[in-house]
């Protein structure tokens, strides 16, 4: 439990928060499709979905994310079939070349951010993987809301 007496603690976090935004803003810019790679990853990370839960989950209006989906499965990166007990509805699935997309797209990240690590600081593999599992870690004790 975090307590208002480590003031170092308290520092660190409040960098860690503001250096993990701006790394994913500078990753968003480098891509046309950001929004929709949102889409990707989050059906990825919660499996078939509605255009509801999207659009909640992903903190847009519904017809925003219908038109995001439209996009994503007119490229096939989406199949989107009849809701089973709601007949005004539909599900929204990953197709394999959605899957395929989002990880060359993670992989294109990856390589981007590895080659500034290499060319711009001294961090370590090991230094870096110690920054993923604190970012998992919190991230894994988030709500359904992705609200820590």
């Amino acid at each position: 439990m975090l307590v208002a007496t480590e003031p170092a603690l308290v520092d660190a976090c409040s960098d860690l928060v503001m250096y993990a935004s701006r790394l994913t803003r500078a990753i968003r810019r480098r891509h046309e499709m950001s929004a929709g790679l949102r889409v990707l990853a989050l059906l990825d990370q919660h499996g078939p979905l509605g255009i509801t839960q999207l659009a909640h989950l992903d903190r847009c209006s519904q017809p925003t994310m219908s038109a995001a989906v439209g996009g994503l499965v007119e490229r096939g990166w989406l199949a989107k079939e009849p809701h089973p007990t709601d007949r005004r509805g539909s599900v929204v699935a990953l197709t394999d070349e959605g899957s395929a997309e989002l990880r060359r797209a993670r992989r294109a990240n990856g390589e981007a951010i590895a080659a500034r690590v290499r060319e711009r600081t001294d961090h370590t593999t090991d230094e870096v993987l110690t920054a993923v599992a604190v970012l998992r870690d919190l991230l894994e004790t988030d709500d359904d809301e992705g609200t820590p």
